[in-house]
């Protein structure tokens, strides 16, 4: 879970979930009320999971998986990224450039 980088809390699951769906590039702490952003390694490593849902639809293509099976994978995925997503954050005082 993240931890704010001025007061030193620790977020909740349920914290982070809620803050992580704003347009806005940075997140206010629930706790101190400062602005969070992540980390250009946070952004990085959660941007590859975009790949995920067509990497299924392409192995299923390819071993000739049914079309339930497939629906069923890209479901369970879908649930999986969602669930251990504020798991990967890592906040940063300062917004950083992704590369």
């Amino acid at each position: 879970m993240p931890t704010c980088t001025t007061c030193h809390t620790k977020w909740s699951w349920k914290q982070t979930f809620k803050k992580s769906f704003t347009l806005d590039t940075g997140m206010t702490c629930p706790h101190c009320g400062e602005k969070q952003y992540l980390t250009s390694k946070s952004r990085k490593r959660n941007s590859f999971t975009v790949f995920i849902i067509p990497l299924i639809l392409l192995v299923s293509l390819v071993f000739d998986i049914s079309v339930v099976l497939r629906i069923v994978l890209i479901f369970s995925a879908a649930i999986v990224m969602f669930v251990t997503y504020p798991f990967f954050i890592e906040l940063s005082e300062k917004e950083e450039p992704l590369w």
